[in-house]
């Protein structure tokens, strides 16, 4: 498995719930998680199992694990680029390394419209984030046309919810 290869699972009920309840509390044992398991969802296993279940998901790429950190400590930006097409070719690459690569970018993501690139990132402050806009501009201001950024304000939800993993589960009954 690579990281642009699409995971390949085929999800038993044992694992949605696994998933949703990670999702609930990521902290959780695969002690804790047999016992939830068997509680909630009348699923009799072991925690050997459901520990490796767990690995086999993570080693798919079924989930990703990462460390975000609380928001009271960053402060979070939205930013969108717009291309100068003349110079695209030539500097696309390098530009989207470099932004993808940076310590700041939380999420990075291809859109349609004018603005294709957009990004979340995280500072500690608002001068940090004016100081990266003005490297980013003198870096790659040959491809970049335009940064469009917007302050995020009171975050208010950051989590996943458990209930997405039922759309799984309403698939694998469908097929």
């Amino acid at each position: 498995m690579t990281d642009t290869d699409p995971p390949n699972w085929d999800f038993k009920d044992r694992d949605i719930a696994i998933l949703c309840e990670l999702s609930n509390d990521p902290q959780l044992s695969s002690r804790e998680l047999t016992d939830v398991l068997e509680s909630e969802y009348e699923i009799d296993v072991s925690h050997v199992t459901v520990s490796e279940s767990i690995r086999r998901m993570r080693n798919e790429g079924v989930f990703r694990e990462a460390i975000i950190p609380n928001e009271e400590y960053y402060i979070f930006a939205l930013f969108e680029f717009k291309f100068n097409t003349e110079n695209f070719a030539d500097g696309w690459r390098a530009a989207m390394e470099h932004i993808r690569e940076d310590k700041h970018t939380l999420f990075f993501f291809l859109s349609d419209g004018e603005y294709q690139w957009k990004t979340v990132m995280m500072f500690r402050g608002r001068e940090q984030v004016s100081r990266w806009i003005h490297d980013c501009y003198t870096e790659h201001g040959d491809v970049i046309a335009n940064i469009r950024n917007s302050a995020v304000h009171n975050v208010l939800k950051f989590r996943t919810d458990p209930e997405i993993y039922e759309d799984l589960r309403e698939e694998s009954d469908e097929a």
